[in-house]
């Protein structure tokens, strides 16, 4: 027996000198001193008591160290958990509970709140900065390179990614060998990634974009990539030269624009700009082109479903669409209320099925039922259509989910902590248009009488207790909130109200 995404993504790496990461300032790693690395973490990990199938929570910041973090797990059979760096200890300590996980590790400098969060849940507590240090680099310090990968089988699972419910009640999407490998061989595929290519990799790890999209496929067509931190622009613009490729969100790209030194000459060398996690305005598309010459490749994915969509790498990117569904996904757009398959043209439920369809929700077999159909299609939540010509335009989400630079956040979560606080009878929260995140929140409050808050006191407020994308870019106040029949609240009232507050 095997161990699928390590002998694809991880083996090929042991006997490589060249460089694997090149890091700014110097230092690059190659594919052997990675693979080293990664093997000795999962000497320590498994020194730790951990064994195949025990889940491995980790909060940490990108870093070479940190990706090696994530093949240990590989190799060790372990399911890799990664959490979002903004996350609050409450927020962490949900995800840890919720999964059972025998590890956490997190940040050194958020130790003393995240090792009380796995003490009072009964799991072990390692750290791993930024620079790559830590309790658990020194563990693993005098442990052998290398390790004897423990089999795994195509459905066993390799990973849980949680993503927040309606009610606020975040949900583990349980991803297997099989989802990711084959996800990523598609696109690698699609996208004609080889060896030749350099990514340039700003992207968060904690994320399906970052971690199974940006980094499985360099991992698996033997490219190599510029691995930074995080984006900042002109390090973007400094490093692009060096790139073939490069994967990023709407926000990277409306950054660039800003920068005179993005032009056609700087990226005339580049072959793909692909675009995801979030709408990418018309605008931007437009911009972009005219400047540089690249049209966007805009694709489509959610954490349930890896990559569904890609417009094609040959052919027309159409603006405004999230192209055709990829080889081996099944795409329909379904009646919301009865499942029925809906003529072409008409806007629907987008429902998937396919390799990439995750295998249900960790611990929540009703929310599973629920969203994944028996035949195996799963139900997005977003209202698509699909053109004369086959393309797929995302048009609408049933959900209240909202996408803000990439992060999915769910009003609810937020409209329990609004309401509240000290002068609030009631709110609602909703994601406009904005130029930099795709969607920006908006908090529409409902003061009570003779006790209006201030924005300031409620961002205050909240600030503790929510993840900082999570929170409110603007406040409104207001006398009532629109209601239907039914007294539930109208948000596409609001959202048509406030669509302009923050491009107009």
């Amino acid at each position: 027996m095997t161990n699928p995404l390590y002998d694809a993504l991880i083996a090929p790496q042991i006997e490589n000198d060249a460089p694997l990461l090149y890091l700014q300032g110097g230092g690059d790693v190659t594919g052997r001193d990675f693979a080293a690395q990664a093997h000795r973490f999962a000497h320590a990990l498994k020194g730790l008591g951990l064994k195949p199938g025990d889940r491995l929570a980790v909060q940490i910041a990108k870093s070479p160290e940190a990706l090696a973090l994530y093949a240990a797990a590989l190799a060790g059979g372990f399911v890799f958990l990664p959490l979002n760096t903004a996350y609050t200890p409450d927020e962490v300590a949900y995800f840890v509970e919720n999964s059972g996980a025998a590890l956490l590790v997190g940040d050194p400098a958020r130790a003393d709140t995240l090792a009380p969060v796995a003490e009072r849940l009964k799991a072990q507590f390692q750290t791993l900065d930024g620079a790559g240090g830590g309790s658990l680099t020194d563990l693993a310090a005098n442990e052998p390179a290398s390790f004897d990968a423990t089999p795994r089988g195509r459905d066993d699972l390799a990973a849980i990614l949680y993503t927040s419910g309606t009610t606020g009640r975040s949900k583990g999407a349980m991803l297997s060998q099989s989802n990711l490998l084959e996800n990523a061989q598609v696109l690698a595929q699609e996208w004609r990634f080889t060896d030749q290519d350099v990514l340039l990799h700003a992207l968060p790890i904690f994320h399906t974009h970052g971690l199974f999209v940006a980094s499985n496929v360099s991992l698996l067509t033997g490219g190599r990539m510029i691995f930074l931190p995080g984006f900042k622009a002109a390090e973007v613009v400094e490093l692009l030269p060096r790139a073939t490729a490069m994967m990023g969100v709407p926000t990277f790209y409306t950054r660039l624009l800003d920068d005179p030194a993005f032009d056609r000459d700087l990226t005339r060398h580049m072959r793909l700009f692909t675009s995801g996690s979030a709408p990418l305005l018309a605008e931007t598309h437009r911009q972009f082109e005219d400047r540089t010459g690249h049209r966007i490749l805009e694709r489509y994915g959610m954490t349930e479903t890896n990559m569904s969509t890609s417009n094609p790498y040959e052919g027309e990117r159409r603006a405004g669409t999230v192209g055709f569904p990829l080889p081996g996904v099944e795409l329909r757009i379904t009646d919301p209320d009865t499942g029925e398959e809906l003529p072409q043209g008409t806007p629907g439920m987008i429902e998937v099925r396919g390799h990439n369809v995750f295998q249900g929700y960790w611990q929540m077999p009703e929310k599973t039922a629920e969203e994944l159909r028996e035949n195996g299609f799963f139900i997005t939540g977003d209202i698509g259509v699909i053109d004369a010509d086959g393309y797929v335009s995302i048009v609408g989400r049933q959900k209240d989910l909202i996408i803000s630079g990439g992060y999915n956040i769910y009003p609810k979560e937020i409209e329990l902590l609004l309401d509240e606080q000290p002068g609030v009878l009631e709110s609602a929260v909703i994601g406009t248009p904005h130029p930099d995140f795709g969607e920006g929140v908006v908090a529409v409050i409902v003061p009570e009488p003779g006790h209006a808050p201030t924005p300031e006191a409620l961002e205050a407020a909240i600030a503790p207790q929510l993840a900082r994308f999570k929170q409110p870019k603007r406040y409104v106040l207001t006398d009532s909130l629109p209601r239907n029949t039914m007294g539930k609240v109208q948000k596409n009232l609001l959202r048509e109200e406030y669509k302009n507050s923050f491009t107009g």
